[in-house]
């Protein structure tokens, strides 16, 4: 699991996404201002940082900044506010942060950020492109820091299963035709690994090779994939 840094003033959401994200099995250091995120930053070596934008020493835009200029900024960074103002966002995202949660976050959205940003690195974030469709007026914070696009860590949800059931069957028939697909949309978003479909499905992976082979599913394209 990874090391995450949470930075926000308010003791009630450090807190908050501390119980989270330790459930969720990463280890968590919190910092109450900048101050304390530089020294957490140096010494812990974060995997992802979430960065609260407005604090009472120094503003997490302008924190983010200094990362960016010293070299330090080599960890996702997902901005968090209640507050920011669409021209707060941009700035945050050409600087380097790699997405925006707005406050009162949902524990929808902040797994999911965290999944993204951990399978990331500050060198993959896109460059911000503003989509011809929407104008100045369209723009929301979050659809600002996204770079004119709706939020990877909202639409990136994988290969999208389209296999329509006979319900007509008998039930051990339908059952094996759902298990199948299920199967095969789990190979193909995990490009074939069986030890990330393993931990997804929540089979041992002797059982789930069995299990497949029952079932018919071919691995020789995930395989392909996968190397």
């Amino acid at each position: 699991m990874a090391n995450i840094l949470v930075v926000d003033d308010e003791l009630g959401i450090r807190d908050l996404l501390s119980e989270i994200l330790n459930d969720e099995g990463h280890t968590v250091e919190l910092a109450e201002n900048a101050s304390q995120a530089r020294a957490a930053r140096l010494h812990a070596r974060p995997d992802l940082v979430l960065l609260d934008i407005w604090m009472p020493d120094t503003d997490g835009v302008s924190l983010l900044k200094e990362w960016a200029s010293s070299g330090l900024l080599t960890m996702p960074v997902v901005m968090m506010s209640g507050h920011a103002t669409i021209d707060t966002a941009v700035e945050a995202t050409r600087i380097g942060a790699m997405a925006f949660l707005e406050k009162p976050i949902t524990l929808q959205k902040l797994l999911k950020a965290v999944e993204q940003g951990l399978a990331r690195t500050v060198e993959k974030v896109r460059p911000m492109l503003v989509a011809p469709a929407q104008t100045a007026t369209d723009l929301t914070v979050e659809f600002a820091m996204t770079g004119g696009v709706l939020p990877e860590v909202v639409l990136d949800l994988g290969p999208t299963p389209t296999q329509n059931f006979d319900l007509d069957k008998p039930l051990r028939e339908a059952r094996d035709e759902f298990e199948k697909a299920y199967f095969e949309f789990h190979l193909s978003k995990e490009s074939g690994s069986m030890t990330r479909v393993a931990e997804k499905t929540g089979l041992e992976r002797t059982h789930l090779y069995r299990k497949l082979k029952q079932l018919g599913v071919d691995l020789s394209r995930g395989k392909r994939n996968h190397y």
